[in-house]
């Protein structure tokens, strides 16, 4: 796959890569926590236990780029490809279970990972913080959603020549895209590799543990999948928490262009109110327009030193590798305090900080997503509204362009598409408690999103997240009131005031932070 369209994809479906960098709160006390049964006690020095029909035994979860590893217990849990043919074949995927630090009540937290791609047992490290609070009297299970992380993954190998060229090329996209196709056929059939298919996959894995209550905890793309959840399986729902929410209405990337914007220009007014970076940068997005042309219309190849080893390195830079780097350093406050600088740098001759930060972005991101895992879900579930959304003119001069949208109207033509409920695209509702967190600075998912969602759920509470970005339920104090929740399931009467205390980061004015 080409750097470009891969710049597009991963800006497009990585959720919280940046923003699961979260602060530790204190935890709380358990207030009314649900009572124990025992039926879910792990005894003292356990290497083995039954839950329901599932054998569990110790294991390590690996850490990647990293010799640590989680302690955990994982169990096998096989499921079928396709459930209309219960006797075809059948895929493994990677469940894991976090024991509860205090004790085990009769209700389980279940993560439920961005992307769509992204493994929920590899992002555990950056997530078991936000959760420290509500795990403590619940045991925490990471189900990798099938087509992800160990879980019969649908990735293909990347292109060796991905620098050649950085032209939008729709027919070197669809060549490349049926390789993919016939590199995940030999072993999965991506009709079945939907939300759908995710949704009866938890609901599987709750029959066998003994139809216990889930409180499920969506990020991004999770929330779509718990929000399907809860249409189609109430019974089995405790509590949700979507942090950084998408409607059930919502086509996913038909709004990546005008978000990005608009957190773009909404992040760049702190700096025209700030006497000292309106003087060093007094118009920030007409900077990086200007840069985004005149790397469009001669991109340029750049020495610089590796940040990570300080090898001496040369990167090509165009247009679309600028707004892929701002697009995702927009995630979090901290790396979206650098844009105006890095942007004003490159102008000035110096590509070398822009040149550093791309390569950080990229090292290792592929491991954080399946390009066909992407296109399963994305081709079935939104690829036939896309087109209504490509040639708006606003997109066109927008930061991102339409280049994403373009690609994956080219790739959506070849890739196979799975089955969408009829209701599929119908707003999520009834009284289960809802939690739901947005950043008001979210290139992605913006606030607007998360105060739709809650309209139609009758117990539902929405808290903004000041200054911030996309992935909030780790900031100051939110996994305190994540906790809290959980323990009481009274969203009206949660008292959450201390996430007013949350606030932007300063832009940086030089590289030495943001004051002169």
């Amino acid at each position: 796959m080409k750097a470009s369209v891969r710049y597009a994809i991963i800006a497009a479906v990585i959720a919280g890569v940046f923003a699961l960098r979260h602060f530790r709160d204190k935890p709380e006390s358990p207030g009314e926590a649900q009572r124990a049964s025992g039926r879910y006690h792990i005894p003292a020095s356990a290497k083995a236990f039954r839950f329901g029909t599932l054998d569990f035994s110790a294991c390590e979860l690996e850490r990647k780029h990293s010799g640590a590893t989680t302690e955990a217990f994982c169990a096998p849990f096989e499921v079928p490809e396709d459930r209309a043919r219960p006797d075809g074949r059948r895929i493994a995927l990677k469940l894991a279970l976090i024991e509860s630090r205090e004790a085990a009540d009769d209700d389980f937290i279940v993560f439920l990972a961005g992307g769509p791609g992204q493994s929920a047992v590899n992002a555990w490290p950056q997530i078991a913080a936000s959760l420290e609070p509500a795990r403590k009297r619940r045991h925490v299970l990471l189900l990798d959603q099938r087509g992800t992380g160990a879980s019969n993954p649908l990735e293909c190998a990347n292109d060796e020549d991905e620098d050649a060229t950085l032209d939008f090329d729709p027919a070197r996209i669809t060549a490349r895209t049926q390789a993919c196709l016939e590199e995940v056929s030999k072993t999965a059939d991506p009709r079945f590799y939907t939300t759908s298919d995710a949704v009866a996959d938890i609901e599987a894995l709750r029959q066998a543990l003994g139809a216990p209550k889930f409180n499920l905890v969506g990020v991004s793309y999770g929330t779509r999948v718990a929000q399907q959840y809860l249409k189609r399986h109430r019974e089995g729902v405790r509590s949700i928490v979507l942090d950084s929410p998408v409607p059930n209405e919502l086509v996913l990337g038909g709004e990546f262009a005008r978000n990005l914007d608009d957190a773009l220009k909404a992040q760049f007014d702190l700096c025209k109110a700030d006497p000292a970076c309106a003087k060093a940068f007094p118009d920030p997005f007409a900077d990086l327009i200007t840069l985004r042309d005149s790397l469009n219309a001669a991109p340029r190849s750049v020495h610089f030193a590796d940040p990570v080893t300080a090898a001496r390195r040369e990167r090509r830079l165009d247009g679309h590798g600028l707004a892929a780097l701002v697009r995702l350093y927009a995630y979090t406050p901290e790396t979206a305090a650098l844009i105006p600088l890095t942007v004003h740098q490159s102008r000035a001759g110096n590509d070398a900080p822009m040149a550093g930060q791309l390569e950080l972005m990229m090292q290792g991101i592929d491991e954080l997503v399946g390009n066909g895992m992407q296109l399963s879900v994305l081709c079935s579930e939104d690829g036939d509204r896309l087109p209504a959304q490509s040639g708006r003119p606003a997109a066109k001069d927008s930061v991102l362009g339409t280049q994403l949208v373009d690609a994956w109207n080219a790739q959506c033509a070849v890739w196979p598409r799975g089955q969408r409920p009829a209701d599929f695209n119908e707003p999520a509702s009834g009284d289960a408690p809802v939690l739901v967190l947005s950043g008001e600075f979210d290139p992605v998912t913006p606030p607007r999103y998360g105060e739709q969602i809650v309209k139609t759920l009758a117990n539902a509470k929405f808290i903004l997240g000041r200054g911030q970005g996309h992935s909030i339920m780790g900031r100051g104090c939110l996994p305190g009131v994540i906790g809290r929740f959980m323990d009481k399931l009274e969203p009206a009467a949660l008292d959450t005031s201390c996430a007013e205390r949350l606030g932007p980061t300063p832009h940086f004015i030089d590289f030495n932070g943001g004051t002169p």
